[in-house]
């Protein structure tokens, strides 16, 4: 049986549990997945000690990098990105990988986007590595506060030419086909009045605060979005098929889940 959770600091917010046991009931799967507070630092102790009975786990901030230095097995993708997750435990030990650039990819197909020829992230950590990875071969331009992380983000994307642009700078939207924001919470509030007539389309890739007040300037200006329930429906839609071995039909469930997220969102 499945023996899941979602593990992260801070974690109350989080509506993986949710998708988990909304899929788990629609696929007729027994399984159970909780929440669980796990600060930086404390992934060892908390797997060797409250989390012992678990057998399948999702990652959030900040444990996406503590949990390679814990795997006995890691993906190729997971050492590409250096992030990982999702862990699963098998008889020879943890194996994590990452489903975040997948579901970064259905996200984008969901919405009709397919091919990326210029993109603008905002941030430099384990989420922007995956989408760089998800983008590979684009003209990428990265907004940070230090460019101490460019070189993870070229190895994530080797393929790619990246910029780097200082936080804050000034930025013209329509210079890009895709922005990506993946700071959290409303981090990215200070680019909200830059939104001007945009033709790029914006990927929040964060729920909470719902909406960023970057994304509600997005809206309000009428050009294309796609919010970060998308990302985290399609992540969690592929470690459900890990977690369970069973192959799911996507574009239903993630239909059925997102209605769900939606109405406790409110």
């Amino acid at each position: 049986m499945i023996n899941a959770g979602v593990l992260g600091s801070p974690i109350a917010h989080s509506l993986s549990p949710l998708l988990h046991q909304t899929a788990y009931q629609l696929m007729g799967i027994a399984g159970k997945y909780n929440a669980y507070e796990v600060a930086s630092g404390q992934l060892q102790n908390f797997l060797a000690g409250e989390g012992r009975e678990l057998n399948c786990l999702s990652l959030t901030m900040p444990l996406k990098e503590e949990a390679l230095t814990i795997a006995e097995h890691v993906a190729d993708i997971s050492r590409q990105i250096a992030s990982g997750n999702t862990l699963v435990k098998k008889s020879d030990g943890w194996h994590l990988t990452s489903t975040d650039v997948e579901g970064f990819n259905y996200a984008l197909l969901s919405s009709g986007k397919s091919e990326i020829k210029s993109l603008l992230v905002i941030g430099a950590g384990a989420t922007a590595r995956a989408v760089v990875a998800a983008c590979a071969g684009a003209s990428i331009s990265v907004i940070g506060r230090s460019s101490a992380r460019l070189n993870s983000l070229q190895v994530a994307a080797p393929n790619s030419d990246f910029t780097f642009l200082q936080w804050g700078s000034e930025v013209d939207f329509n210079s890009f086909d895709l922005v990506v924001n993946t700071t959290p919470g409303d981090s990215a509030e200070i680019y909200a009045n830059m939104v001007v007539n945009p033709r790029s389309t914006l990927f929040e890739v964060i729920y909470n605060p719902w909406p960023t007040k970057l994304l509600a300037a997005w809206k309000n200006s009428g050009a294309a979005s796609i919010d970060g329930l998308d990302l985290l429906i399609h992540q969690a839609i592929s470690q459900i098929q890990l977690f369970s071995g069973v192959e799911v039909n996507r574009a239903f469930l993630a239909k059925e889940l997102r209605t769900k997220a939606l109405a406790t969102l409110g």
